[in-house]
């Protein structure tokens, strides 16, 4: 996955980012036509701003020197295999807990072993909370936050404006 970003601070060693939030809706030929693209029309396009290690290299070679100016455009990089690895833990844990503890609450309620059905509803509950708890702690193993720290893969510096060069004749 890449995304275009525009470099808006460099202090140290470290480089500030800003990335314009895309909808899909924005692109699509039935946007006039479309209850959900006349919602993206609607709400404001959002910025994200995020903070980056400065790059020591933007390929193999280390001895290349990297040149990243305030206002320079940059693309990102993350792989996808690790993003969709990611999703399905985020999406997928909190219902498969919040599923198997409401069925193991439905067989002990067969069973008479709970009274209630809520203590059945607040076993699955408990299940999908679970769930979250253990999508949170994967989420936050440090080996997962820097498969998922956002790369820098090619620099775009800015374009000359043609008044400029005009000036110079």
């Amino acid at each position: 996955m890449e995304e275009l970003a525009e470099v808006v601070a460099i202090e140290g060693n470290q480089i500030t980012l800003v990335s314009q939030v895309k909808s899909s809706c924005s692109s699509c030929s039935q946007v006039d036509t479309c209850g959900s693209g006349q919602v993206a029309k609607a709400i404001p396009h959002k910025k994200l701003s995020f903070t980056l290690p400065f790059p020591q290299s933007l390929s193999a070679d280390i001895n290349q020197s990297i040149d990243i100016h305030v206002g320079d455009c940059v693309i990102l990089s993350l792989p996808e295999g690790d993003v969709l690895q990611s999703a399905w833990q985020v999406y997928l844990l909190p219902l498969i807990g919040l599923f198997s503890f409401s069925a193991l609450g439905q067989l002990l309620l067969n069973r008479k072993v709970l009274t209630h059905e809520l203590m059945a509803l607040l076993l699955g509950i408990v299940g999908g909370y679970l769930g979250y708890k253990l999508a949170k702690h994967l989420q936050n193993q440090p080996s997962n936050v820097v498969k998922l720290q956002p790369k820098i893969l090619r620099i775009l510096t800015k374009p000359i404006k043609i008044a400029a060069v005009e000036d110079e004749k």
